[in-house]
């Protein structure tokens, strides 16, 4: 019996591996930045020539208890679970892993990847707000699920993306993360696995188990001082080391349109490895197009899609082009790039390098970047699971959900998490073809707002 399960899986993580190499390969990867370039370019290059009003009415309105319209929570609560969720450990070993085996040009692909994605997050909020719905209890649900449904006609991909992300979110969204928190922990201050599966599982149930209102409270606390800390402790090693970072950015410039050469313990990439692992780790840190964020972005309190959707292009802006950047510019500027080592283990390498006990920053991250995106992404499976099956699935799902949090962090149910990892790429499919059908609408939408007599002018 033992003997046929084995086999069973040995070919079932073949065929997954298959799959996932055709998931993240060069199809979704240029249908992902492909739908980013033409709602780019259909909301007039918004994102760009609007960012001075995006920073105004986000960054500059983070805290402030003013709210407009209808919704749960307030709009940075929503934006603050959305990052909770999307600033996990692809910021830190994501970056890592694309540096590792794409080389230091990686990281080009990625600023380019977030560039474009901007404009894909921004449209996915603004439809999550257009084609939301409110439950009989007072609650606001929406996201991909919704807008496939409702506003491109196409149940059947709605129910395809549902069942991804409600799959996917065991994986991702949950052990890989706990599992990444046990791994450093236990190397760091040798605490057991088990203890911090524990501790980790009691904690998200406490804060779950309130809801949006709940996750969205915390987060909003939560987001903001982490981000807060790892960015000053990556800007102070990139300060005391200022004078490598014009090197670092030509080395980075060059080696995306030529790869990188074999060098210390660097195995060598070639120009196309560059791209593709700097456009797939990019759209796993900050997750446009994968439709998990509007799911969150759907509860917000707002009185237009359009003033929602602008949380949207800070969102991939703070994700990738300033936590991710640092983290990148860490690992090359101190020369840990090539080392040979991968993944987080890179990046703790790389701030232990530019700084005395620069490890214990990327440890502080790893903690609560996880910790965060097990409260964002187990909301995204509710969400999912109640769209599929209704309000009464939700317990069931939670049942699931917070136990294997403890699976994970002891390193239990790999092949769940490779599995996770395709899932999470199929999701994007069906919610870029909705991006693509709807187009029309956020332009229509962003035009009522910018327009003469929108919203913008009224407020200028």
């Amino acid at each position: 019996m033992r003997s046929f399960l084995d086999s069973f899986m040995e070919q079932f993580m073949a065929i997954n591996d298959v799959v996932n190499e055709l998931v993240w390969g060069w199809p979704l990867l240029i249908l992902i930045v492909g739908t980013g370039l033409y709602l780019t370019v259909k909301t007039n290059f918004l994102s760009f020539a609007k960012f001075g009003y995006t920073m105004k009415q986000t960054f500059f309105k983070m805290f402030s208890k003013e709210q407009v319209g209808e919704g749960e929570v307030s709009a940075f609560e929503a934006v603050s679970t959305a990052l909770a969720a999307a600033v996990g450990t692809g910021n830190i070993a994501g970056v890592g892993t694309a540096i590792a085996i794409g080389g230091p040009g990686a990281v080009f692909w990625m600023w380019l990847a977030a560039l474009v994605g901007m404009a894909t997050k921004y449209a996915e909020v603004v439809l999550s707000i257009e084609y939301r719905e409110k439950t009989e209890d007072g609650r606001y649900v929406g996201g991909p699920m919704y807008y496939l449904d409702k506003g491109a006609n196409k149940k059947w991909l709605a129910i395809l993306f549902a069942v991804f992300g409600t799959t996917a979110t065991f994986g991702i969204g949950n052990m890989v993360q706990s599992n990444s928190v046990a791994d450093s922990l236990e190397t760091t201050f040798n605490i057991e696995p088990w203890i911090t599966g524990v501790v980790l599982a009691v904690a998200v149930g406490l804060v779950t188990l309130g809801g949006i209102k709940k996750i969205g409270k915390v987060t909003s606390y939560l987001v903001p001082f982490m981000a807060a800390v790892y960015i000053v402790g990556g800007m102070a090693i990139i300060i005391l080391n200022i004078e490598l970072v014009p090197a670092a950015f030509g080395i980075i410039f060059r080696n995306a349109f030529t790869g990188t050469a074999a060098v210390g313990g660097f195995v060598g990439s070639t120009f196309t490895m560059a791209i593709r692992f700097g456009i797939a780790r990019g759209v796993f840190t900050n997750e446009a197009g994968l439709g998990s964020a509007p799911i969150a972005h759907a509860a917000a309190t707002t009185d237009h899609p359009v003033r929602q959707g602008l949380w949207g292009i800070f969102e991939v802006f703070a994700d990738t082009l300033v936590l991710c950047t640092i983290t990148a510019l860490v690992i090359v500027m101190t020369g840990a790039w090539d080392t040979g080592l991968d993944g987080a283990a890179l990046t703790t390498v790389a701030f232990d390098e530019g700084m005395a006990f620069g490890g214990y920053i990327v440890t502080f991250g790893l903690v609560f970047f996880a910790f965060s995106t097990l409260l964002g992404w187990s909301y995204y499976g509710e969400r999912c699971m109640e769209y599929l099956f209704g309000p009464k699935s939700i317990i069931f799902y939670r049942l699931l959900f917070i136990p294997l949090i403890v699976v994970g962090a002891v390193g239990g149910l790999r092949a769940i998490w490779a599995l996770a990892d395709t899932l999470n790429g199929l999701m994007a499919i069906p919610n870029l073809i909705g991006l693509l059908i709807l187009s029309p609408v956020v332009v229509r939408l962003t035009k009522n707002y910018f327009g003469k007599d929108g919203i913008y002018q009224k407020e200028k």
